[in-house]
Protein backbone atom coordinates (compact mmCIF):
# COMPACT_ATOMS: atom_id res chain seq x y z
CA UNK A 1 0.00 0.00 0.00
CA UNK A 2 1.59 3.32 -1.07
CA UNK A 3 2.21 6.15 1.23
CA UNK A 4 -0.46 8.31 -0.24
CA UNK A 5 -3.37 5.60 0.41
CA UNK A 6 -2.12 5.57 4.21
CA UNK A 7 -2.08 9.24 4.98
CA UNK A 8 -5.64 9.08 3.20
CA UNK A 9 -6.55 6.68 5.73
CA UNK A 10 -5.63 8.94 8.17
CA UNK A 11 -6.98 12.09 7.29
CA UNK A 12 -8.46 12.76 10.48
CA UNK A 13 -5.41 12.34 13.22
CA UNK A 14 -2.28 14.63 13.19
CA UNK A 15 0.72 12.32 13.64
CA UNK A 16 4.12 13.71 14.25
CA UNK A 17 7.24 11.91 13.63
CA UNK A 18 9.57 11.74 16.79
CA UNK A 19 12.05 13.86 14.90
CA UNK A 20 8.99 16.73 14.17
CA UNK A 21 7.72 16.51 17.70
CA UNK A 22 11.50 16.90 19.05
CA UNK A 23 11.70 19.99 16.90
CA UNK A 24 8.32 21.39 17.78
CA UNK A 25 9.02 21.21 20.99
CA UNK A 26 12.24 22.55 20.49
CA UNK A 27 11.28 25.89 19.12
CA UNK A 28 8.54 26.40 21.36
CA UNK A 29 10.84 26.23 24.40
CA UNK A 30 13.56 28.93 22.20
CA UNK A 31 10.50 30.88 21.45
CA UNK A 32 8.44 30.90 24.62
CA UNK A 33 11.06 31.32 27.58
CA UNK A 34 14.27 33.12 25.85
CA UNK A 35 17.30 34.14 28.07
CA UNK A 36 16.71 32.82 32.05
CA UNK A 37 18.84 32.97 34.69
CA UNK A 38 19.77 29.28 36.53
CA UNK A 39 21.41 28.83 39.77
CA UNK A 40 22.51 25.46 41.07
CA UNK A 41 25.56 23.46 41.78
CA UNK A 42 27.55 22.06 38.96
CA UNK A 43 28.16 18.02 38.87
CA UNK A 44 28.75 16.04 35.70
CA UNK A 45 31.60 18.64 34.20
CA UNK A 46 32.75 17.21 31.12
CA UNK A 47 35.08 18.64 28.50
CA UNK A 48 36.08 16.96 25.20
CA UNK A 49 38.55 17.66 22.58
CA UNK A 50 36.38 19.86 20.44
CA UNK A 51 36.02 22.65 24.21
CA UNK A 52 32.74 22.59 24.72
CA UNK A 53 31.79 22.09 27.87
CA UNK A 54 29.17 19.81 29.24
CA UNK A 55 27.43 19.95 32.75
CA UNK A 56 25.17 19.48 34.85
CA UNK A 57 23.00 21.64 37.31
CA UNK A 58 20.99 20.99 40.44
CA UNK A 59 19.34 21.33 43.28
CA UNK A 60 18.15 19.25 45.96
CA UNK A 61 14.66 18.29 44.04
CA UNK A 62 15.99 18.14 40.15
CA UNK A 63 19.02 18.32 37.94
CA UNK A 64 19.28 20.22 34.62
CA UNK A 65 21.61 19.52 31.91
CA UNK A 66 23.68 21.90 30.26
CA UNK A 67 25.70 22.81 27.69
CA UNK A 68 28.54 25.78 26.98
CA UNK A 69 30.34 25.82 23.84
CA UNK A 70 33.85 27.16 23.29
CA UNK A 71 33.44 30.40 21.90
CA UNK A 72 31.46 31.37 25.22
CA UNK A 73 33.82 29.41 27.88
CA UNK A 74 36.94 30.79 26.22
CA UNK A 75 35.75 34.38 27.81
CA UNK A 76 35.22 32.70 31.65
CA UNK A 77 37.24 34.04 33.73
CA UNK A 78 37.13 30.78 35.98
CA UNK A 79 37.22 27.51 35.24
CA UNK A 80 33.86 25.33 36.81
CA UNK A 81 34.35 22.62 39.31
CA UNK A 82 32.19 20.05 40.43
CA UNK A 83 30.59 20.68 43.51
CA UNK A 84 30.53 24.25 42.86
CA UNK A 85 27.16 27.29 43.33
CA UNK A 86 27.10 29.20 40.19
CA UNK A 87 24.80 31.47 38.20
CA UNK A 88 24.06 30.81 34.57
CA UNK A 89 22.42 32.68 31.78
CA UNK A 90 21.33 31.31 28.80
CA UNK A 91 18.29 29.46 26.68
CA UNK A 92 16.22 26.88 27.03
CA UNK A 93 16.92 24.21 24.22
CA UNK A 94 16.20 20.81 22.77
CA UNK A 95 18.81 17.87 21.99
CA UNK A 96 16.70 16.42 19.01
CA UNK A 97 18.50 13.15 18.83
CA UNK A 98 17.82 12.45 22.21
CA UNK A 99 14.85 13.81 23.29
CA UNK A 100 16.64 15.74 25.99
CA UNK A 101 15.89 19.52 27.19
CA UNK A 102 18.83 21.64 28.17
CA UNK A 103 20.32 24.93 28.64
CA UNK A 104 22.20 26.70 25.81
CA UNK A 105 24.53 28.29 28.54
CA UNK A 106 26.13 32.18 27.78
CA UNK A 107 27.49 33.24 30.51
CA UNK A 108 28.05 31.55 33.83
CA UNK A 109 29.71 33.70 37.19
CA UNK A 110 30.15 32.08 40.63
CA UNK A 111 26.75 32.60 42.48
CA UNK A 112 26.93 35.47 44.71
CA UNK A 113 29.53 37.12 42.58
CA UNK A 114 27.82 38.64 40.03
CA UNK A 115 25.77 39.92 42.50
CA UNK A 116 28.04 41.52 44.88
CA UNK A 117 29.78 43.04 41.56
CA UNK A 118 26.07 44.31 40.45
CA UNK A 119 25.94 45.86 43.54
CA UNK A 120 29.34 47.29 43.60
CA UNK A 121 29.14 49.18 40.73
CA UNK A 122 25.67 50.69 41.58
CA UNK A 123 26.99 52.19 44.77
CA UNK A 124 29.94 53.36 43.47
CA UNK A 125 28.08 55.19 40.64
CA UNK A 126 26.07 56.78 43.33
CA UNK A 127 28.47 57.85 45.70
CA UNK A 128 30.51 59.38 42.92
CA UNK A 129 27.74 61.40 41.93
CA UNK A 130 27.78 62.68 45.21
CA UNK A 131 31.03 63.56 45.15
CA UNK A 132 32.55 61.38 47.92
CA UNK A 133 35.04 60.29 44.67
CA UNK A 134 36.28 64.14 44.00
CA UNK A 135 39.83 64.75 44.48
CA UNK A 136 38.63 68.20 45.80
CA UNK A 137 37.76 67.05 49.02
CA UNK A 138 40.58 64.65 49.34
CA UNK A 139 43.11 65.84 52.19
CA UNK A 140 47.27 65.86 52.11
CA UNK A 141 48.32 63.56 54.90
CA UNK A 142 51.06 64.91 57.65
CA UNK A 143 54.49 65.29 56.96
CA UNK A 144 55.72 63.99 60.37
CA UNK A 145 52.75 62.07 62.12
CA UNK A 146 52.52 62.16 65.85
CA UNK A 147 50.19 59.87 66.14
CA UNK A 148 49.06 57.10 63.41
CA UNK A 149 46.05 55.68 63.78
CA UNK A 150 45.54 51.89 62.59
CA UNK A 151 41.69 50.50 62.09
CA UNK A 152 42.04 46.76 61.77
CA UNK A 153 41.66 43.25 63.78
CA UNK A 154 44.41 43.26 66.10
CA UNK A 155 45.33 39.06 65.43
CA UNK A 156 45.44 39.28 61.49
CA UNK A 157 48.48 39.41 59.96
CA UNK A 158 47.65 43.02 58.20
CA UNK A 159 48.36 44.81 61.58
CA UNK A 160 51.67 43.37 62.16
CA UNK A 161 52.88 44.28 59.03
CA UNK A 162 51.83 48.01 59.20
CA UNK A 163 54.15 47.50 62.80
CA UNK A 164 56.89 46.65 61.27
CA UNK A 165 57.21 49.28 58.57
CA UNK A 166 56.42 52.05 61.00
CA UNK A 167 58.62 51.09 63.65
CA UNK A 168 61.13 50.36 60.42
CA UNK A 169 60.68 53.71 58.77
CA UNK A 170 59.53 56.42 61.98
CA UNK A 171 60.08 55.54 65.23
CA UNK A 172 59.41 58.66 66.70
CA UNK A 173 55.37 58.34 65.91
CA UNK A 174 53.19 56.89 68.53
CA UNK A 175 50.89 53.96 66.98
CA UNK A 176 47.11 53.67 68.19
CA UNK A 177 44.94 50.88 67.37
CA UNK A 178 41.53 50.62 67.00
CA UNK A 179 40.77 46.76 67.29
CA UNK A 180 37.62 45.81 64.68
CA UNK A 181 36.68 43.01 62.91
CA UNK A 182 37.35 43.28 59.46
CA UNK A 183 35.07 40.07 57.71
CA UNK A 184 31.93 39.05 58.76
CA UNK A 185 28.25 40.57 59.64
CA UNK A 186 29.71 42.52 62.58
CA UNK A 187 32.48 44.17 60.57
CA UNK A 188 30.76 47.29 58.99
CA UNK A 189 28.92 48.45 62.04
CA UNK A 190 32.57 48.06 64.26
CA UNK A 191 34.58 50.07 61.42
CA UNK A 192 31.85 52.59 61.35
CA UNK A 193 32.29 52.77 65.29
CA UNK A 194 36.17 52.93 65.22
CA UNK A 195 35.94 55.61 62.82
CA UNK A 196 33.59 57.76 64.56
CA UNK A 197 35.47 57.28 67.69
CA UNK A 198 39.00 58.56 66.22
CA UNK A 199 37.51 61.55 64.66
CA UNK A 200 35.85 62.14 68.24
CA UNK A 201 38.78 61.84 70.08
CA UNK A 202 41.17 63.89 67.66
CA UNK A 203 44.33 61.52 68.92
CA UNK A 204 45.27 60.98 66.18
CA UNK A 205 46.94 62.68 63.06
CA UNK A 206 46.41 60.15 60.13
CA UNK A 207 44.47 57.32 60.29
CA UNK A 208 45.35 53.69 58.17
CA UNK A 209 41.89 51.32 57.49
CA UNK A 210 43.99 48.30 56.74
CA UNK A 211 43.09 44.53 55.76
CA UNK A 212 45.05 41.69 54.61
CA UNK A 213 43.99 40.15 50.92
CA UNK A 214 40.76 38.00 50.51
CA UNK A 215 37.97 37.09 48.10
CA UNK A 216 35.22 39.86 47.09
CA UNK A 217 33.00 38.28 49.56
CA UNK A 218 35.92 38.62 52.54
CA UNK A 219 36.38 42.41 51.71
CA UNK A 220 33.20 43.06 51.24
CA UNK A 221 33.00 45.14 54.27
CA UNK A 222 34.95 47.66 53.16
CA UNK A 223 32.45 48.53 50.06
CA UNK A 224 29.36 49.06 52.33
CA UNK A 225 27.70 52.38 52.23
CA UNK A 226 28.08 53.36 55.73
CA UNK A 227 31.88 52.54 55.93
CA UNK A 228 32.22 54.93 52.80
CA UNK A 229 29.96 58.05 54.43
CA UNK A 230 32.17 57.39 57.71
CA UNK A 231 35.65 57.54 56.07
CA UNK A 232 34.19 60.60 54.17
CA UNK A 233 32.74 62.19 57.20
CA UNK A 234 36.25 61.35 59.61
CA UNK A 235 37.57 64.98 60.25
CA UNK A 236 41.36 62.94 60.23
CA UNK A 237 42.66 62.44 56.86
CA UNK A 238 41.80 58.70 56.11
CA UNK A 239 44.71 56.23 54.09
CA UNK A 240 43.41 53.10 52.82
CA UNK A 241 45.18 49.26 52.89
CA UNK A 242 42.48 46.71 51.64
CA UNK A 243 43.64 43.42 49.74
CA UNK A 244 46.52 43.33 47.74
CA UNK A 245 46.97 45.57 44.62
CA UNK A 246 44.39 44.15 42.63
CA UNK A 247 42.12 44.67 44.74
CA UNK A 248 39.52 47.85 44.85
CA UNK A 249 37.09 49.30 47.28
CA UNK A 250 35.07 51.57 47.44
CA UNK A 251 36.89 52.37 50.61
CA UNK A 252 39.86 53.06 48.32
CA UNK A 253 37.80 55.50 46.06
CA UNK A 254 36.50 57.64 49.34
CA UNK A 255 39.37 57.49 51.60
CA UNK A 256 42.38 60.53 51.15
CA UNK A 257 44.79 57.91 49.74
CA UNK A 258 44.68 54.66 48.51
CA UNK A 259 47.65 51.99 49.16
CA UNK A 260 48.34 48.73 47.37
CA UNK A 261 48.09 46.81 50.48
CA UNK A 262 48.61 47.44 54.49
CA UNK A 263 52.29 47.72 53.96
CA UNK A 264 52.12 50.55 51.08
CA UNK A 265 49.66 52.37 53.89
CA UNK A 266 52.33 52.42 56.49
CA UNK A 267 55.27 52.93 54.02
CA UNK A 268 52.91 56.44 52.51
CA UNK A 269 51.95 57.99 55.99
CA UNK A 270 55.36 57.37 57.77
CA UNK A 271 58.48 59.32 56.03
CA UNK A 272 61.86 57.84 55.84
CA UNK A 273 63.73 58.19 58.96
CA UNK A 274 67.15 57.50 57.33
CA UNK A 275 66.34 60.36 54.38
CA UNK A 276 64.96 62.96 57.53
CA UNK A 277 68.36 62.36 59.32
CA UNK A 278 70.42 62.65 56.39
CA UNK A 279 68.53 66.13 55.54
CA UNK A 280 68.95 66.76 59.62
CA UNK A 281 72.69 66.37 59.17
CA UNK A 282 72.90 68.38 56.04
CA UNK A 283 71.14 71.50 58.18
CA UNK A 284 73.46 70.71 60.62
CA UNK A 285 76.44 70.97 58.62
CA UNK A 286 75.51 74.50 56.94
CA UNK A 287 74.35 75.71 60.45
CA UNK A 288 78.04 74.85 61.49
CA UNK A 289 79.02 76.58 58.88
CA UNK A 290 77.50 79.68 58.90
CA UNK A 291 78.22 79.76 62.81
CA UNK A 292 81.99 79.39 61.98
CA UNK A 293 82.17 82.43 59.07
CA UNK A 294 79.82 84.53 61.66
CA UNK A 295 82.81 83.62 64.52
CA UNK A 296 85.62 83.68 62.35
CA UNK A 297 83.93 87.47 61.94
CA UNK A 298 83.80 88.58 65.27
CA UNK A 299 86.97 87.04 66.09
CA UNK A 300 88.32 89.45 63.21
CA UNK A 301 86.14 92.31 64.76
CA UNK A 302 87.96 91.36 68.18
CA UNK A 303 91.40 91.43 67.08
CA UNK A 304 90.74 95.20 65.27
CA UNK A 305 89.51 96.53 68.90
CA UNK A 306 92.38 94.80 70.63
CA UNK A 307 94.85 96.34 67.96
CA UNK A 308 92.89 99.95 68.61
CA UNK A 309 93.08 99.75 72.36
CA UNK A 310 97.09 98.94 71.85
CA UNK A 311 97.00 102.35 70.36
CA UNK A 312 95.63 104.21 72.52
CA UNK A 313 97.16 102.53 75.31
CA UNK A 314 97.09 104.56 78.76
CA UNK A 315 100.88 103.34 78.81
CA UNK A 316 102.17 105.22 75.47
CA UNK A 317 100.61 108.17 76.11
CA UNK A 318 102.21 108.17 80.09
CA UNK A 319 105.93 107.48 78.64
CA UNK A 320 104.98 110.64 75.93
CA UNK A 321 104.08 112.39 78.75
CA UNK A 322 106.98 111.36 81.18
CA UNK A 323 109.71 112.47 77.61
CA UNK A 324 107.98 116.05 77.94
CA UNK A 325 108.40 116.18 82.02
CA UNK A 326 111.73 115.46 81.15
CA UNK A 327 112.18 117.89 78.33
CA UNK A 328 110.90 121.16 80.19
CA UNK A 329 112.84 120.24 83.32
CA UNK A 330 116.28 120.19 81.27
CA UNK A 331 114.93 123.41 79.43
CA UNK A 332 114.41 124.88 83.14
CA UNK A 333 117.56 123.84 85.02
CA UNK A 334 119.11 125.90 81.40
CA UNK A 335 117.31 128.74 81.63
CA UNK A 336 118.30 129.23 85.64
CA UNK A 337 121.84 128.47 84.82
CA UNK A 338 121.66 130.97 81.85
CA UNK A 339 120.13 133.61 84.17
CA UNK A 340 122.80 133.14 86.97
CA UNK A 341 125.43 132.97 84.77
CA UNK A 342 124.14 136.01 83.56
CA UNK A 343 123.73 137.69 86.97
CA UNK A 344 127.11 136.42 87.75
CA UNK A 345 128.73 138.44 85.10
CA UNK A 346 126.36 141.82 85.73
CA UNK A 347 127.77 141.29 89.69
CA UNK A 348 131.19 141.00 88.52
CA UNK A 349 130.73 144.24 85.63
CA UNK A 350 129.21 145.81 88.47
CA UNK A 351 132.13 145.18 91.02
CA UNK A 352 134.69 146.50 88.37
CA UNK A 353 132.54 149.39 87.77
CA UNK A 354 131.93 150.30 91.92
CA UNK A 355 135.92 150.00 91.91
CA UNK A 356 136.07 152.48 89.52
CA UNK A 357 133.66 154.43 91.08
CA UNK A 358 132.34 155.71 94.42
CA UNK A 359 132.22 152.56 96.29
CA UNK A 360 129.34 152.84 98.55
CA UNK A 361 126.58 154.38 96.86
CA UNK A 362 127.50 151.89 93.69
CA UNK A 363 127.99 148.82 96.09
CA UNK A 364 124.52 149.84 97.77
CA UNK A 365 122.80 150.16 93.78
CA UNK A 366 124.64 147.09 93.15
CA UNK A 367 122.84 145.42 95.66
CA UNK A 368 119.51 146.59 95.54
CA UNK A 369 120.10 145.45 92.02
CA UNK A 370 120.86 142.52 93.39
CA UNK A 371 117.96 142.15 95.65
CA UNK A 372 115.60 142.67 92.58
CA UNK A 373 116.99 140.56 90.11
CA UNK A 374 116.89 137.96 92.55
CA UNK A 375 113.26 138.39 93.48
CA UNK A 376 112.60 138.58 89.85
CA UNK A 377 114.14 135.14 89.60
CA UNK A 378 112.76 133.66 92.53
CA UNK A 379 109.27 134.99 91.22
CA UNK A 380 110.00 133.66 87.36
CA UNK A 381 110.78 130.05 89.08
CA UNK A 382 107.60 129.84 90.83
CA UNK A 383 105.45 130.66 87.92
CA UNK A 384 107.65 128.22 86.24
CA UNK A 385 107.50 125.64 88.67
CA UNK A 386 103.02 126.22 89.11
CA UNK A 387 102.95 125.79 85.39
CA UNK A 388 104.81 122.50 85.52
CA UNK A 389 102.73 121.50 88.76
CA UNK A 390 99.59 122.15 86.88
CA UNK A 391 100.85 120.51 83.97
CA UNK A 392 101.60 117.49 85.68
CA UNK A 393 97.92 117.63 87.58
CA UNK A 394 96.15 117.43 84.24
CA UNK A 395 98.23 114.84 83.33
CA UNK A 396 97.25 112.91 86.04
CA UNK A 397 93.83 114.06 85.70
CA UNK A 398 94.33 112.34 81.94
CA UNK A 399 95.93 109.53 83.07
CA UNK A 400 93.75 108.36 85.43
CA UNK A 401 90.84 108.75 82.43
CA UNK A 402 92.60 106.24 80.38
CA UNK A 403 93.78 104.28 82.88
CA UNK A 404 94.26 100.65 81.82
CA UNK A 405 92.53 98.99 84.06
CA UNK A 406 89.29 100.89 83.76
CA UNK A 407 89.47 100.77 79.64
CA UNK A 408 90.22 97.13 79.85
CA UNK A 409 86.79 96.65 82.56
CA UNK A 410 84.82 98.75 79.52
CA UNK A 411 86.37 96.78 77.38
CA UNK A 412 85.82 93.28 79.12
CA UNK A 413 81.46 94.29 79.60
CA UNK A 414 81.71 95.52 75.47
CA UNK A 415 83.34 92.28 74.86
CA UNK A 416 80.49 90.45 76.78
CA UNK A 417 77.81 92.55 74.90
CA UNK A 418 78.91 91.76 71.83
CA UNK A 419 79.09 87.78 72.84
CA UNK A 420 75.72 87.90 74.08
CA UNK A 421 74.58 90.01 71.13
CA UNK A 422 76.18 87.09 69.05
CA UNK A 423 75.04 84.18 70.93
CA UNK A 424 71.29 86.01 70.24
CA UNK A 425 72.08 86.27 66.36
CA UNK A 426 73.46 82.84 66.62
CA UNK A 427 70.14 81.57 68.01
CA UNK A 428 68.30 83.25 66.28
CA UNK A 429 70.11 82.76 62.99
CA UNK A 430 69.56 78.90 63.75
CA UNK A 431 65.80 79.35 64.17
CA UNK A 432 65.37 81.04 61.71
CA UNK A 433 67.64 78.44 59.82
CA UNK A 434 65.59 75.47 61.18
CA UNK A 435 62.23 77.01 59.93
CA UNK A 436 63.53 77.94 56.72
CA UNK A 437 64.37 74.49 56.70
CA UNK A 438 61.66 72.60 57.48
CA UNK A 439 59.16 74.50 55.19
CA UNK A 440 62.18 73.89 52.41
CA UNK A 441 61.78 70.33 53.11
CA UNK A 442 58.05 70.31 53.16
CA UNK A 443 58.12 72.10 50.03
CA UNK A 444 61.02 69.31 48.80
CA UNK A 445 58.63 66.63 49.78
CA UNK A 446 55.35 68.18 47.79
CA UNK A 447 57.26 68.56 44.74
CA UNK A 448 59.19 65.67 45.18
CA UNK A 449 59.02 63.34 42.07
CA UNK A 450 57.93 60.66 44.33
CA UNK A 451 55.13 62.40 45.72
CA UNK A 452 54.20 63.77 42.07
CA UNK A 453 54.43 60.32 40.90
CA UNK A 454 52.16 58.63 43.96
CA UNK A 455 49.52 61.25 42.76
CA UNK A 456 49.96 61.05 39.30
CA UNK A 457 49.74 56.89 39.93
CA UNK A 458 46.52 57.80 41.83
CA UNK A 459 44.90 59.26 39.35
CA UNK A 460 45.89 57.08 36.89
CA UNK A 461 44.57 54.06 38.83
CA UNK A 462 41.29 55.99 39.01
CA UNK A 463 41.70 56.62 35.15
CA UNK A 464 42.31 53.35 34.73
CA UNK A 465 39.25 51.86 36.73
CA UNK A 466 36.64 54.29 35.13
CA UNK A 467 38.08 53.58 31.82
CA UNK A 468 37.88 49.64 32.44
CA UNK A 469 34.67 50.07 33.66
CA UNK A 470 33.36 51.73 30.62
CA UNK A 471 35.31 49.74 28.63
CA UNK A 472 33.74 46.39 30.06
CA UNK A 473 30.04 47.98 29.88
CA UNK A 474 30.97 49.00 26.49
CA UNK A 475 31.96 45.42 25.70
CA UNK A 476 28.75 44.26 27.33
CA UNK A 477 26.49 46.07 25.39
CA UNK A 478 28.38 45.34 22.05
CA UNK A 479 28.10 41.95 22.91
CA UNK A 480 24.32 42.00 23.45
CA UNK A 481 23.53 43.62 20.54
CA UNK A 482 26.02 41.05 18.35
CA UNK A 483 23.91 38.20 20.27
CA UNK A 484 20.50 39.70 19.89
CA UNK A 485 21.46 40.38 16.53
CA UNK A 486 22.98 36.64 15.67
CA UNK A 487 19.82 35.44 17.28
CA UNK A 488 17.70 37.42 14.41
CA UNK A 489 20.02 35.89 11.94
CA UNK A 490 19.79 32.82 13.12
CA UNK A 491 15.62 32.88 12.96
CA UNK A 492 15.53 34.16 9.57
CA UNK A 493 18.51 32.05 8.31
CA UNK A 494 17.81 29.54 5.81
CA UNK A 495 20.92 27.64 6.98
CA UNK A 496 20.20 27.58 10.26
CA UNK A 497 16.52 26.82 9.59
CA UNK A 498 18.15 23.59 7.43
CA UNK A 499 20.53 22.67 10.58
CA UNK A 500 17.51 21.72 12.54
CA UNK A 501 16.09 19.52 10.40
CA UNK A 502 14.59 21.18 7.15
CA UNK A 503 15.77 20.92 3.58
CA UNK A 504 15.40 22.21 0.32
CA UNK A 505 13.57 20.70 -2.20
CA UNK A 506 14.66 21.67 -6.19
CA UNK A 507 13.99 20.56 -9.54
CA UNK A 508 16.30 18.87 -11.69
CA UNK A 509 16.79 22.34 -13.48
CA UNK A 510 17.15 24.20 -10.02
CA UNK A 511 13.61 25.22 -9.43
CA UNK A 512 11.95 25.15 -6.03
CA UNK A 513 9.73 22.76 -5.19
CA UNK A 514 6.88 24.91 -2.50
CA UNK A 515 3.94 22.50 -3.85
CA UNK A 516 3.51 18.73 -4.10
CA UNK A 517 0.84 18.83 -6.34
CA UNK A 518 3.92 20.64 -9.25
CA UNK A 519 5.56 17.34 -8.78
CA UNK A 520 4.48 14.17 -10.65
CA UNK A 521 5.10 10.54 -8.95
CA UNK A 522 8.23 9.21 -11.05
CA UNK A 523 9.86 13.24 -11.17
CA UNK A 524 13.76 13.29 -10.38
CA UNK A 525 14.13 15.93 -7.52
CA UNK A 526 16.95 17.23 -5.71
CA UNK A 527 16.87 17.76 -1.83
CA UNK A 528 19.79 20.09 -0.20
CA UNK A 529 20.91 19.65 3.26
CA UNK A 530 22.50 21.19 5.90
CA UNK A 531 25.12 19.50 5.01
CA UNK A 532 25.03 17.96 1.25
CA UNK A 533 22.73 16.87 -1.50
CA UNK A 534 20.67 14.02 -1.74
CA UNK A 535 19.13 13.10 -5.30
CA UNK A 536 15.70 11.28 -5.30
CA UNK A 537 12.93 9.96 -7.25
CA UNK A 538 9.34 10.72 -6.27
CA UNK A 539 7.42 7.45 -4.94
CA UNK A 540 4.32 9.40 -3.80
CA UNK A 541 2.80 12.20 -2.58
CA UNK A 542 0.03 13.96 -0.54
CA UNK A 543 -1.13 17.30 -0.75
CA UNK A 544 -2.54 19.29 1.88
Amino acid sequence: MSSSVQAGADTGRNVFTVSRLNREVRLLLERGLGVVWVEGELSNFSQPSSGHWYFSLKDRDAQLRCAMFRLKNSTLGFTPKAGQQVLARGRISLYEPRGDYQLIVEHMEEAGVGALKREFERLKVKLAAEGLFALERKRSLPRFPRRIGVVTSPSGAAIRDVLHILARRFPPAAVLIYPTPVQGAAAVPAIVEALQLASARAECDVLIVARGGGSLEDLWAFNDERVARAICASTIPVVSGIGHEIDFTIADFVADARAPTPSGAAELVAPDRNACLEALARTAERLGACMRRELRSVAARFDGAALRLKLVYPGVRLVQQAQRLDDLEQRLTGAVNRELRTIAMSVNAAGQRLKLAHPGLRLVQQVQRLGDLDQRLAGAVHRELRTIATRVSSTEQRLKLAHPGLRLVQQVQRLDDLEQRLAGAVRAGMHDDRNRVSDAFARLVQQSPEHLVREFRLKHEALDSRLHHAWKECLSRKEHRWNLARRTLDMVSPLATMSRGFAIVTRTDGTLVTDAASIAIGDEIETRLARGRLKARVTGKESE
